[in-house]
């Protein structure tokens, strides 16, 4: 990853908002957060070709119904480039500890046609955009796919970022 931002730290407010949108299906709040990510993270935008969200696996896209990272990513203001797909389902990142996350997702993506058709057309720069980064393992697994695709540089989008106390 070459440089990351999140609209905002979860916690407060902005985790119960990102909830409702995930997990209470309410897309109806996508614009109101994609318009607050550009507002607050234009930085991560500027210059760059294409958002790519994160995908889910295909049988957690059926059951949830849609993909909050594709939502998000389509009030950004870039063109959306589905150029990753999940090749195999991984535990909820949310349910595991912070020293398996990199683990759990390491060769879950793999590139799409779409892919190779953008990297083909000069698509040099790209901005993986999720709803939440806790680790960064999930974005980091992205990017290194996307890297190793032809993509030059590799930025992160997210709506909220969860930040540790200090000890």
């Amino acid at each position: 990853m070459d440089r990351a931002r999140a609209a905002g730290a979860y916690e407060g407010a902005l985790r119960s908002i990102v909830h409702a949108f995930k997990y209470e299906g309410r897309r109806s709040i996508a614009p109101a957060l994609g318009t607050m990510m550009r507002e607050r993270c234009g930085d991560v935008l500027d210059g760059a070709q294409a958002a790519v969200p994160v995908p889910l696996h295909p049988s957690r896209q059926r059951a949830r119904g849609f993909n909050q990272a594709d939502d998000l990513a389509r009030h950004l203001g870039l063109a959306v480039v589905p150029a990753l797909r999940r090749i195999r389902a991984t535990a909820t990142q949310a349910d595991l500890p912070a020293s398996q996350r990199h683990r759990n997702v390491r060769g879950a993506f793999a590139p799409t046609k779409h892919a190779e058709t953008f990297i083909a057309s000069g698509g040099a720069i790209v901005v993986v955009v999720d709803d939440v980064s806790t680790t960064g393992a999930t974005l980091e697994s992205c990017a290194r796919v996307l890297k190793a695709c032809g993509v030059i540089e590799v930025r992160a989008l997210t709506a909220a970022r969860v930040v540790r106390q200090p000890r």
